[in-house]
């Protein structure tokens, strides 16, 4: 009789086990408890030219932001402070956020720094998410619109930011709160094939690749539980401090009342006409970009799907039935 129910009980554990595999492979996946997918490094190191430098300067200050993010400012939203320029910072730590984390020291400090990061370290970091230990990047880290970033783009970016002073300044590490910090795991993805330069012949074309190392929409879309919410890509809602992402799509919620010189406006300035923009809208870094690139970057937007979403930050934030999230004229959608 005992080994019999010795039996029973442990095909009833096989078979939870079974079932259990079962769900997990159908939900969440492995990568939670095995780590995140990665290539092996490799030995690759970018030659900086005149080109490059100039090419990664433009990128750095004007469309990807490296060290508006991995700087600490003068205030919110304000300048950097230029003698810890790239010397990371405390990215988001409490309230609602998930833990800590940490934009790091990227100048070439080798002790507290980037300065023992090979080059491959810095590109895998970039465009898929894989810290130079190896593990998962919080995707505040835009490495998901950084993978259409071209090879060439990739190797001015690293050499530019190579090339800035070393500053010495210790950080604490990202530490994000169970199971968050487990399932990030699913976030990275490797890129194992060449990623050649794309047609910037074309407004659209060229507009759509800078949008994208922009990482516009990932503030422009919102997002539920990290996931960009169907329906509303570049819709606005989501809040970030005391104001919530503008729709910038065509629709009359959005801004279908700008026309090419108003967006330049807005980009250069930080004002739409009289009304100044969030903090959050980091135009103090694409002011720096060109005329090319932002026309091109406006006629993008036209070819956007039209949303109906009402945003407007004038307006006590409410409830909204659209993006189910809290946001100036939630009520009125």
């Amino acid at each position: 009789m005992a080994g019999r129910w010795k039996r029973k009980v442990g095909i009833g554990v096989l078979m939870i086990a079974v079932l259990l595999a079962i769900g997990v492979t159908f939900t969440v996946g492995w990568r939670p408890v095995i780590g995140p997918k990665s290539r092996a490094l490799t030995s690759v190191t970018f030659e900086s030219t005149p080109a490059r430098m100039e090419r990664g300067r433009y990128l750095v200050e004007g469309v990807v932001g490296c060290f508006d993010c991995h700087s600490p400012h003068k205030e919110p939203g304000g300048p950097i402070v230029e003698d810890q320029r790239g010397a990371g910072q405390i990215f988001a730590e409490g309230g609602d956020f998930p833990g800590r984390c940490v934009a790091p020291n990227i100048t070439p400090d080798k002790e507290t720094g980037a300065g023992n990061w090979t080059d491959d370290m810095l590109a895998r970091a970039i465009r898929e998410g894989i810290g130079h230990d190896g593990r998962a990047l919080f995707p505040i880290m835009p490495y998901g619109k950084f993978r259409e970033m071209s090879d060439e783009d990739l190797a001015s970016v690293i050499v530019y930011v190579r090339a800035a002073a070393p500053v010495r300044s210790q950080l604490p590490k990202t530490e994000i709160k169970f199971p968050l910090n487990r399932l990030i795991n699913n976030a990275p993805q490797p890129i194992l094939a060449p990623v050649p330069q794309p047609d910037l012949s074309e407004p659209v074309k060229r507009g759509a690749y800078m949008t994208a190392l922009g990482a516009c929409a990932d503030c422009h879309t919102p997002q539920d539980k990290g996931q960009p919410i169907a329906g509303l890509d570049m819709a606005g809602g989501a809040v970030f401090g005391d104001a919530a992402a503008a729709n910038i799509t065509p629709d009359a919620t959005g801004i279908s009342y700008y026309d090419e010189a108003l967006f330049g406006q807005a980009i250069r300035t930080g004002f739409v006409r009289a009304r100044k923009l969030s903090y959050a809208m980091p135009w103090l870094v694409y002011r720096n970009m060109s005329d090319e690139d932002l026309k091109a970057i406006f006629a993008y937007t036209h070819t956007l799907a039209s949303v109906k979403h009402r945003v407007d930050n004038s307006e006590p934030p409410t409830k909204c039935k659209l993006c189910h999230l809290t946001h100036g004229g939630g009520e009125k959608n």
